[in-house]
């Protein structure tokens, strides 16, 4: 199996996965009562509502050629006004906690598909390979999206635990996610990494 496929089929696996994380939030907010991410069309699977060039391509691509186990990125996020929420500090939280639970409900459902195949004698290793590749991914990014950096869910999600009185660091926090997730990306992902295998390992079949 080539590379060149291999990579392409791990882009459009970690395009839909990032897409549906994003569209959750959306969903999740719009429940709660903020239209924001209705109104501005990003409660669809057109993927040019949702890509973005460095979290969706660059990135990705990167991580393929230094030989990365993991691929993974981000897309556009989503927009939410926390005027229109009725207990903005919580259904923050919540918005942000379903992006996470998107990934790990993709990542269960095909270890489901996974597990039926192979039971019923239809696992095609070229297949199975592919499914894993899916599980893998999502699992990467719930546990990804979980760490507790600006702009990540795990963030927010933290956030909505936190006094009051922690809501000034928060916002200084906030001014430097960024550089502070690239970091991370570069020199802390693996302490997280034994996570992610640890999870695809109960989800997948280890064909990868």
């Amino acid at each position: 199996m080539g590379n060149i496929s291999v990579l392409f089929f791990q882009l459009i696996a970690l395009l839909f996965s990032v897409m549906i994380h994003e569209i959750s939030h959306g969903t999740m907010a719009n429940r709660l009562g903020d239209p924001t991410a209705k109104n501005a069309g990003r409660l669809t699977l057109n993927p040019l509502k949702h890509l973005e060039f460095f979290g969706s391509f660059l990135l990705p691509l990167m991580l393929f050629l230094i030989k990365s186990p993991i691929l993974f990125g981000w897309a556009k996020p989503v927009p939410f006004n926390p005027l229109y929420l009725k207990n903005p500090k919580r259904d923050s939280g919540l918005i942000g906690l379903a992006g996470p639970l998107s990934n790990f409900s993709i990542a269960i459902i095909f270890s489901l598909i996974l597990k039926i195949l192979i039971f019923i004698g239809l696992a095609n290793p070229a297949f199975l390979f592919f499914i894993n590749i899916v599980i893998l991914i999502n699992v990467a990014l719930g546990v990804f999206n979980l760490v507790p950096i600006p702009p990540l869910d795990g963030s927010k999600v933290l956030f909505a635990f936190l006094p009051r009185s922690a809501e000034k660091y928060m916002m200084v926090l906030e001014q430097y996610g960024m550089f502070i997730l690239l970091f991370f990306i570069f020199f802390g992902f693996q302490f997280i990494t034994p996570i992610i295998f640890w999870l695809y390992g109960l989800l997948g079949s280890g064909a990868l």
